[in-house]
Order: structure tokens, then sequence, then C-alpha cells
């Protein structure tokens, strides 16, 4: 590791002091599964009591009806983010009877695809799209993949920030495009060294064996109904989980703006012959939005995303070509099962120092070999990262052990971690907790949750559903925020009000409004 960072920090502390932490801005996007009180996924609609999925601000839901997301608002402070989080659960608890959140990345007790329910937003067009895209996916992809969980860790840092450090780098673009370059250079570098996610956040050793029911793999059973490898870290981010054959040939470049938004229309607009053949329309009934490789945007399957709020009917594309990259969207975080609500605030800082130091390093441009050379080394931890003395390959082509490795990155992050905690010395404690990961591999996330399978039978599904009633227990017995659990109400019940009026507002067919959609 270079010095660089450290001089850069050194430099930025003397032009402005504290700049840095006071400018950043976090988002949390998080993902549980419904289930039932045996532990089966459930078959019941999203209660009506938490609003409408398809307007709700902060509780909706993903692929499956069962499938919530819980969307927490932009803040500074990291106490307050998970707050809010935590109010959103213990609001939830309160509205969804004896049904319980699944705290585990992996599902469980599935019947096979008819019983995962597919999310339903209503009759306006803008809800039936939603629906559509997802019964596209179920056809393209299946619908068990669609059922794993995570949580997306959305980074930002203000404008007040970006002016700074565009005058700090001498350059005189204007302040859209200096932010989209230096966010996707971020991204680069985050790639190179995104091998450490699985590492220290993956939570997903094993898998149950109803997820497996027809499937090819390569894991060993484990008991008499579970799965997994022996030193896996994050099952949910190997070729099991999250993936597409179809999309491993789509490179979306990270090198400019320009070149990642061609890519992305491109992937978006030309026909795929696999999908033609499901066909668009089949009796009456849609089947996909469209028979491209990507229906939408949002289908890619990236560990990490650039992104822009669109306005409404607008394309994430149109959205990013027009006013530049706003946010980075990080995808590839298992829920830890030991935490109520999937993610601590050590994880929250650490991936604070990740994204700036990524941001302050120097990004070559990155090619298709390359992509594809550190996706490799993040599949090798993902299915063997706790593997004693696994020799690992890094962007820069050299080799190390895991230990080694992650020793390094740690101690280059150490003159952030110092320059963070003069406002928040917690940055520092966020660090020494990753660095003990990193010298014993048994108390990394996936090690534990190991542990806990073994303690109750050898059984992924024994295990998960302890700790989710474990978790239930928590929120219920927790004090409820009598103020936040009202605001929740009233916007649980405005969001029914959105929805339907969305629904009343509708003066066109359903195939004008795709068409205008995918025209603009």
């Amino acid at each position: 590791m270079s010095d660089k960072l450290a001089r850069i920090i050194e430099k930025i502390d003397q032009a402005e002091t504290g700049i840095l932490p006071g400018t950043i801005r976090r988002g949390l996007e998080k993902e549980s599964l419904r289930i039932d009180a045996e532990g089966v996924l459930s078959q019941q609609p999203h209660p009506t009591a938490l609003g409408a999925a398809l307007t709700h601000r902060h509780i909706t839901t993903d692929y499956s009806e069962a499938l919530l997301e819980f969307v927490t608002p932009v803040t500074e402070d990291v106490e307050a983010l998970l707050g809010f989080l935590n109010q959103l659960h213990r609001f939830t608890y309160l509205n969804i009877g004896d049904e319980k959140l699944w705290v585990n990345s992996m599902p469980c007790i599935l019947h096979g695809e008819e019983s995962i329910p597919i999310a339903y937003y209503g009759e306006s067009n803008a809800g039936r799209m939603k629906t559509v895209y997802r019964q596209g996916l179920a056809h393209r992809y299946g619908k068990l993949m669609q059922t794993i969980s995570g949580i997306h860790f959305n980074f930002s840092l203000e404008d007040q920030f970006w002016h700074f450090y565009r005058d700090f780098c001498g350059s005189a673009a204007p302040l859209r495009d200096f932010k989209s370059g230096a966010y996707l250079s971020l991204m680069r570098n985050f790639y190179r060294s995104d091998w450490m996610i699985p590492y220290l956040f993956g939570a997903s050793p094993a898998v149950c064996g109803t997820f497996l029911e027809g499937q090819d793999h390569h894991l060993e059973p484990l008991g008499d109904h579970s799965y997994f490898l022996p030193y896996a870290t994050s099952l949910r981010l190997s070729d099991l989980g999250y993936q597409s054959d179809a999309q491993a040939s789509v490179h979306l470049s990270l090198n400019s703006l320009d070149e990642y938004t061609t890519s992305l229309v491109k992937a978006t607009t030309e026909t795929y012959p696999p999908y033609r053949q499901i066909g668009i329309q089949v009796n009456g009934e849609y089947r996909q939005l469209n028979d491209s490789l990507l229906q939408i945007e949002n289908e890619y399957y990236a560990t990490m995303r650039p992104k822009r709020v669109a306005h409404s009917g607008e394309r994430p594309s149109h959205a990013l070509q027009e006013r530049g990259v706003e946010y980075i969207e990080v995808r590839s975080l298992d829920l830890d099962p030991f935490l109520p609500v999937g993610i601590d605030e050590d994880g929250i800082r650490f991936l604070d120092m990740m994204m700036i130091s990524c941001l302050l390093e120097s990004s070559p441009p990155m090619d298709w070999d390359e992509f594809r050379r550190v996706g490799a080394t993040r599949n090798q931890i993902a299915e063997r990262g706790r593997e004693p003395g696994l020799i690992i390959t890094k962007a820069d082509g050299t080799r190390c052990s895991v230990e080694r490795c992650g020793l390094e990155f740690i101690k280059y992050l150490e003159p952030l971690a110092d320059a963070l905690s003069r406002k928040d010395e917690r940055y520092r404690t966020a660090l020494e907790n990753k660095r003990k990961l990193f010298e014993n591999p048994e108390l990394t996330p996936s090690a534990r949750a190991m542990d806990g399978i073994h303690q109750h039978n050898d059984t992924f599904f024994y295990f998960a559903k302890a700790q989710a009633e474990h978790h239930e227990q928590i929120f219920k017995q927790a004090s409820h925020d009598l103020q936040s659990a009202s605001q929740f109400e009233e916007e649980a019940a405005a969001s029914l009000e959105r929805a339907k009026q969305m629904e009343m507002d509708d003066d066109e067919s359903f195939e004008a409004f795709l068409d205008k959609y995918f025209e603009r």
C-alpha cells in the first residue's frame, strides 16, 4: 500500500479541518422475508397496516409480496440512521400478527417456485409495471434467487465537500462532471478491494436444502437438511447466489459516465434472443416488460451501482445522463443474523472509510479483464474466505494471504480513521474491530453463523428460526417511540391514499404507459 492516502488526508486537513466527516451522507435499504409462526415463507399479502408498497416512503416490498424492504432517510448521523431502522422494525412487528422477519440472507422453508408470491402493487399503470417486471424476473431466472435478501448501503458526500475537493484537485470541470468522474473513480477502486466485503460482512456459509431443490451445486451436506462449504463466508455472493449467466457478458464500463450509461441503455434496448422466446405478451397476459437483456436498468445484478434519484416516470439511465451521479449504492452486504437490523455502527463506519479511501486514492481505468479478475477473487473469498493459508490475487496482480492482505488494508486506513476520529472517535474502534476479524477468522459473522448452526443440530433452519425469534422478542419488548409509531401510521394511511389516487388518475392504457416510459 502506498502512503499517498495519508499525505492526501494531511493536505485536506490542513486546507479545511473537518471537511470530510461533516459532509458524509448515508442511507440504508434492508430486505427481510416475512415468515409465519412455523418459519415458512408467508403466503399472506402485504399487511394493509404497513401501507401501500407502491407509495410508502419507508416500507415497501422487493421481489415477493413476502419480501419487505425498509428504506431509511439520508442522514449524516450513524446513530440516527440505525435508530430509524430500528423504529421501522418495531412498527412492523406491531402490525404483522404472529409473523416474524427472517434474519438471514438465504431463505429456508420454501415449497417450490409456486410458494413464492410475486409482489403486487395495485392496478395503476406504475404498479402493474412493477409486477410485470417481477414476472419477467421469474421467467428469466426463476423465483428462488429473488428470495435472497441483503442490505444496500447508499453513500454520498455533500456539495460542500465537492466544491472544496474540486478546488483541491485543481479541476475546472463543471461540478456535475467532476462529481460523476470522482464517484466512478471511487467505484473502480472499491471493486479492487471488495473481496473484503464477503470476508468481513458475509454471514451465509450454509443454506437450507429446500433452496437447492432441482439445482446443480457443489455444496457439501450438513446434517439432514442443510448444505455448506467448510470455509464459506457468503454463499449469497457466490455463483449459487444472486447471479445471472446471461448477464455475465455485460460489462458496464466504469471509466466514464458516458460509457456506463451508453452500455446500460444498450442492454435495456437490444433484443436478447433467449428472452424473445419467452414472449412479451402471451394469450393477453404479460410475461415480461420487453425481450431485452435487461427489462429495466435495475435488473443489472452489480454489487454496486452509481445512482441518481429519478423523476416520476424517468428512466435511471436518463437521470444519470442528464444530472450526473448523486450517490453510490453498495449491494454486497449480507444480513448479519446476530444484529437486530442486520448491520451495526461499526460496519457503517468501516464502509465510510472504505468509500472515502477509494475516492481519494488514484484510480486508473478498469478494463473487462481486470473487472473479471476482481470478481473471481471476490467469489473465491465468498466460497473459501476462512480457509487457513488461503492465497488471493489482488487487483494489482500481487499475491498474499487473506490475513496479510486484510491487515495491510487496515493499516492503510489508519490515517483516515485518525482524521475522522477527531469528530467521532468510534472510527478508530470500528477499524480495530475489523482488524480482529483478519487476525482471527473465527470471529467473522460467517464463522459465528456456522457455530450457531452446529449448536442447532447442524441445521440452518433451526439456527435461523431461533435468531428470528430472538430478534422478535427484542423488538416486541423494546419501548416504542410513540411519536415515530404515529408518524408511520400516518405515512401508511397517506400511502394508501396516494396509491388509490394514482389508479384514479390513470388516463391511458398500460401499453401506452409502457411506450411512453421506454421512449424517455
